[in-house]
């Protein structure tokens, strides 16, 4: 009995610790990229103003576990994608998995003042619970959305400067 009595006050422990030190991280966590596209922003709008376009160089938009229903919405597999707003320069998104929290992509075109370089910079926001598991696991979200981001921002590069 005194044994259980440890394991139990013990675990507690440890939530509470976790709960203290999850509580020391940030409520919202934002992961961005950007990439520098020799291209004026009328040529990059097109490929990121709809789902459609984004077949063109996000990885795994051309596979069978996606279905896109509108230039607007898509199923990636277990995520929902809606695009909420697009202007000329801002394209936001939400992004809703099955099991997790929801997250907002937003890309903004950004022309330099000769128009023929546009930066594009792409963010995802996600607002976290209080839930300790949440907040230590978010550390891990620059290392892995980042990552991605960043592959896919090339080949969206290569994509519009390339010869066709």
């Amino acid at each position: 009995m005194r044994f259980l009595r440890l394991i139990l006050i013990s675990i507690a422990l440890l939530f509470i610790i976790a709960t203290l030190i999850g509580a020391l991280l940030p409520s919202v966590v934002l992961v961005s990229r950007a990439v520098n596209i020799t291209a004026p922003r009328d040529s990059v709008l097109p490929y990121v103003k709809d789902i459609h376009g984004w077949k063109h160089w996000i990885e795994g938009m051309d596979g069978p576990s996606v279905h896109i229903q509108s230039p607007v919405q898509a199923q990636l597999g277990n995520t929902a994608v809606t695009i909420l707003s697009v202007t000329d320069s801002t394209v936001v998104a939400d992004w809703l998995p099955a099991k997790g929290a929801p997250q907002t992509a937003t890309m903004r075109l950004i022309s330099s003042a000769d128009k023929k370089i546009t930066v594009v910079q792409w963010q995802f926001e996600q607002k976290l619970h209080w839930y300790p598991w949440e907040r230590l696991g978010s550390m891990m979200n620059d290392k892995i959305l980042g990552t991605m981001m960043e592959r896919n921002l090339g080949k969206l590069n290569s994509v519009i400067t390339s010869p066709r």
